[in-house]
């Protein structure tokens, strides 16, 4: 067994035995049956009302097993670092918060595989209510919506780059990569991974579209800020002059044009 699989039965276990605990869930890679090495460890945690005001959140997850750190991220979930490097995230919430999982986009995994505990069955009805697979952008509108997004941020990137703040470039890149790699699934019709595009993209999609995205990513240096602008705008163009014929929703040509002129990819 892999590390994070004991660490997943410890934590069913300790959910089993937690009589404040109603409802508890995992999620992600074990939950999809994809788990590796390098896989995180994920779950909800509903407690009852009472017991959530005053849970020592630190304690319970040190009854898992030892943990070299606790974070609690920017989306208020705490993250675990166990021995190993492995990543655990732990969203701690209330039997209120049970009835917000009918809205997720999506299941990430059938509803048995996810389901740890489940005291009242609400968590059930919660997930059985989800789609097992996410809305997918279909129409002309969608298409529209999800390559101007990618144009936004690749702008963005171009802009800041020739005012020279590299770093900012960067990260205005890496959100152009990642509506990028949203473009490149819906092309090439491989939708397997769409709630986290970047994940197995490169046994998801083929090696030449794998390539070609490969050189949009870069370092903060102002020839590779530049290339990697220009390297994302080239797959960009494709993918959504592609989608665009597909759905039959309008190209901005003029806008394309100028982007080519200030890439140098006429």
């Amino acid at each position: 067994m892999l590390p994070q699989e004991h660490l997943i039965a410890r934590v069913r276990e300790l959910c089993h035995a937690d009589e404040n605990l109603v409802a508890a869930l995992t999620y992600g890679s074990f939950a999809q049956g994809e788990g590796d090495a390098h896989s995180d460890v994920e779950f909800w945690l509903f407690f009852g009302a009472e017991q959530a005001a005053v849970l020592d959140h630190r304690a319970w997850l040190d009854r898992i097993g030892p943990i070299r750190y606790v974070v609690v991220n920017e989306f208020g979930t705490h993250v675990a670092f166990f021995p190993h490097l492995i990543r655990g995230e732990f969203h701690f919430a209330t039997a209120d918060d049970i009835g917000s999982v009918a809205t997720w986009p999506a299941r990430s995994a059938p509803t048995d595989r996810m389901i740890v505990l489940d005291r009242t069955g609400a968590l059930r009805r919660a997930l059985d209510a989800l789609p097992a697979r996410p809305e997918l952008p279909a129409g002309a509108e969608d298409v529209d919506e999800l390559c101007g997004r990618f144009a936004n941020w690749l702008i963005l990137a171009h802009h800041v780059a020739q005012r020279g703040e590299l770093l900012r470039a960067v990260d205005a890149l890496s959100h152009a990569q990642r509506y990028l790699l949203w473009m490149a699934r819906l092309a090439e019709d491989r939708t397997e991974h769409w709630l986290t595009p970047s994940r197995r993209a490169e046994t998801d999609l083929g090696v030449e579209a794998v390539g070609s995205l490969r050189h949009t990513v870069t370092v903060a240096e102002a020839k590779a800020v530049a290339g990697a602008v220009a390297a994302a705008w080239v797959c960009g163009r494709d993918y959504w002059v592609r989608l665009a014929d597909r759905v039959g929703c309008e190209i901005p040509r003029e806008l394309l044009a100028e982007l080519d002129s200030v890439t140098g990819t006429a």
